[in-house]
């Protein structure tokens, strides 16, 4: 997410994240937070089995801030994004997931079934730009449900958090997305708040055609929990307290992976290094 003018407005993804714009990902802390924020709620409201890894996919994954949460939450995950540099930034921090180059609106390139749920995390907004003249917003948004429907596994959810301009826009996107076979609708959190108010379009393959969806967090609500409250639980987003650079980052990564006994690679003079580009 960029502040002030919506990013979409201003370049194709593939220009507007360039090599400055994703370093902000790796040196803007609150910016950091935010997306492990937001990406959080979205893994949350996947309602996944607990306590059952799940192999999961990340729509627009960026330098791979969110799949941090996906690895907290003990998932594998596989990341499509249209700019190589936000990628080249999830590579240098060593992401865990495998992070593919791949324009969503040309559909995403997995066999059926393949993925348990998928979640996205302020991209599926650009979708409805033409930035080409070949470039037809519903063609583009149909052709990436029907191939996220397909790839997605029988009672599978997808979660999107996204910055709709207007109504007219979430009338767009939600109505290509029941053409291609989804059932769903809005979760609208915090929603008496202008700065808070987050949407997430949760799509589920399958069941009633007009399910019953999670509750939206609310700060007036005595049942509901906001971020911060459950940010500031034991354990809850200790992974991105003092994050400054991309080293700390691995870091703090590497440090929590040997807690959790897993394999992990040996610090080097080379950890957090900026890297040529690898495939």
């Amino acid at each position: 997410m960029s502040f002030g003018k919506r990013p979409e407005l201003t370049a194709p993804p593939e220009f507007f994240y360039n090599e400055d714009e994703a370093r902000k990902y790796s040196q803007n802390s609150r910016m950091m937070e935010i997306q492990g924020e937001m990406a959080e709620r979205a893994i949350e409201l996947l309602e996944l089995p607990e306590d059952e890894p799940q192999m999961i996919l990340d729509l627009g994954c960026g330098s791979g801030l969110s799949g941090v949460a996906l690895d907290d939450a003990g998932h594998m995950w596989v990341g499509v994004d249209i700019s190589e540099s936000m990628l080249n930034v999830a590579r240098e921090r060593e992401a865990e997931g495998d992070v593919i180059l791949g324009d969503m609106g040309q559909g995403v390139p997995f066999r059926p079934g393949t993925f348990d749920g998928a979640i996205s995390i302020s991209a599926l907004q650009w979708l409805c730009n033409a930035d080409k003249t070949s470039h037809k917003p519903v063609k583009r948004l149909y052709s990436f449900f029907t191939s996220l429907y397909a790839a997605l596994d029988t009672g599978a959810r997808a979660v999107f958090q996204f910055y709709p301009s207007d109504q007219s826009q979430t009338d767009l996107i939600m109505s290509q997305a029941k053409r291609a076979g989804f059932n769903g609708g809005l979760v609208i959190d915090f929603p008496e708040s202008t700065k808070a108010k987050k949407y997430y379009l949760v799509l589920i393959i399958g069941g009633q055609s007009n399910p019953c969806l999670p509750k939206p967090l609310s700060a007036t609500s005595g049942s509901t929990v906001s971020y911060a409250e459950r940010n500031s639980r034991p354990g809850k987003g200790h992974h991105r307290t003092g994050v400054k650079n991309i080293k700390e980052w691995i870091q703090g990564k590497k440090e929590r992976r040997r807690r959790q006994g897993k394999e992990t690679r040996p610090d080097s003079k080379y950890t957090g290094r900026k890297r040529s580009h690898r495939f």
